[in-house]
C-alpha cells in the first residue's frame, strides 16, 4: 500500500528558536506551523496528530509560514472530511498541541504509546505542556489504542517506531508512499535538526537534537537512526511543509 502525506497547518507558535535548535540560535525569534497530517491512500482516513482547538489566524502568522492556518474543521474541509469520517489518529506525543481536536474524532481508534499516557496524567512540573483534559473523552470513551512495544504496524504501510527524544512516549510514524518511505518525526525539529548548516557540521555534529528533550546525547543517536532509515524525512514543525499540499 503506497500513501500520500497531506500537511495541514492547524495552528503556530512564536517564540525563540533555540526552542528547537539545542545549544544553537537563542535569541532568534522563530515562528514555527502545528500540523495535522492526513494520510491519504486504502479504506482508512488518517490523521497523525490533531493540532491546536483554537488557532490564532493571522496575517503575520500566515506570512511568517508561507501558507494558510486552519481550523480543525475547515482544514479537513480541503479533503472533504469531517471530524466523524476520522477512522484513525496516531499521535507523535501528547503535548497540547498535538491532540486538542481529538475529542471531536468521536469514531476514531487513537494510537498513543504507553508513556505517554503516563505523561500526561502525571507530568513532571517542568512539562507543563501535558493537559490531560484533552485526552478525557476519548479515553473514557475507550477509543485509545495503547502501544507497548518499541515498534508496532498500525496498518499495511504505515507503522510507529518509539523513539524517546523530545518526549518519553515520542513515535515516530513510518509512511509507504511513492517516493520512498517517508518519516513523521515522533519529535518536535525543524529540517535544519536534521541537517545542520556548514558550522554545525564542522563541529562533526550531524544532527541538532530539539531544543527540548530528555536526553539530549541518547536524542542525538535516535535522530541518527530515524535519518537513516527513510527516504524522506518530515521534521514535525518544518514550515516548508505550510507551503505543500502533498509529500509522496
Amino acid at each position: 500500500m503506497k500513501y500520500r502525506i497531506h500537511p495541514i497547518v492547524m495552528g503556530s507558535k512564536v517564540f525563540d528558536k533555540g526552542m528547537m535548535t539545542y545549544q544553537h540560535d537563542y535569541g532568534t525569534p522563530y515562528t514555527i506551523p502545528i500540523y495535522t497530517w492526513y494520510i491519504e491512500g486504502g479504506d482508512k482516513r488518517i490523521l497523525v496528530d490533531t493540532g491546536e482547538l483554537n488557532p490564532i489566524v493571522s496575517p503575520d502568522r500566515e506570512a511568517a509560514l508561507g501558507g494558510r492556518i486552519y481550523t480543525f474543521e475547515a482544514g479537513l474541509a480541503k479533503y472533504g472530511l469531517t471530524p466523524a469520517d476520522i477512522d484513525v489518529v496516531i499521535h507523535t506525543h501528547l503535548h497540547n498541541d498535538h491532540c486538542e481536536n481529538d475529542y471531536k474524532c468521536e469514531n476514531a481508534e487513537i494510537w498513543v504509546h504507553e508513556k505517554e499516557l503516563e505523561s500526561i496524567h502525571n507530568p513532571h512540573p517542568l512539562d507543563f505542556r501535558y493537559l490531560e483534559d484533552y485526552i478525557a473523552d476519548v479515553e473514557d470513551n475507550g477509543q485509545l489504542r495503547v502501544i507497548t512495544e518499541e515498534e508496532r504496524e498500525i496498518l499495511p504501510g504505515i507503522r510507529v517506531v518509539h523513539t524517546p527524544v523530545h518526549t518519553e512516549g515520542g513515535l515516530t510514524v513510518f509512511v509507504d508512499t511513492e517516493q520512498g518511505t517517508a518519516a513523521i518525526t515522533g519529535f518536535c525539529i525543524i529540517d535544519e535538526n536534521m541537517d545542520p548548516p556548514a558550522a554545525i557540521k564542522g563541529m562533526e555534529m550531524e544532527v541538532i537534537p530539539p531544543g527540548t528533550c530528555i536526553n539530549p546525547k541518547r536524542g542525538y543517536d535516535i535522530m541518527l537512526k530515524v535519518k537513516q532509515a527513510a527516504e524522506i524525512v518530515i521534521p514535525l514543525h518544518e514550515p516548508r511543509f505550510a507551503r505543500m499540499e502533498t509529500i509522496g
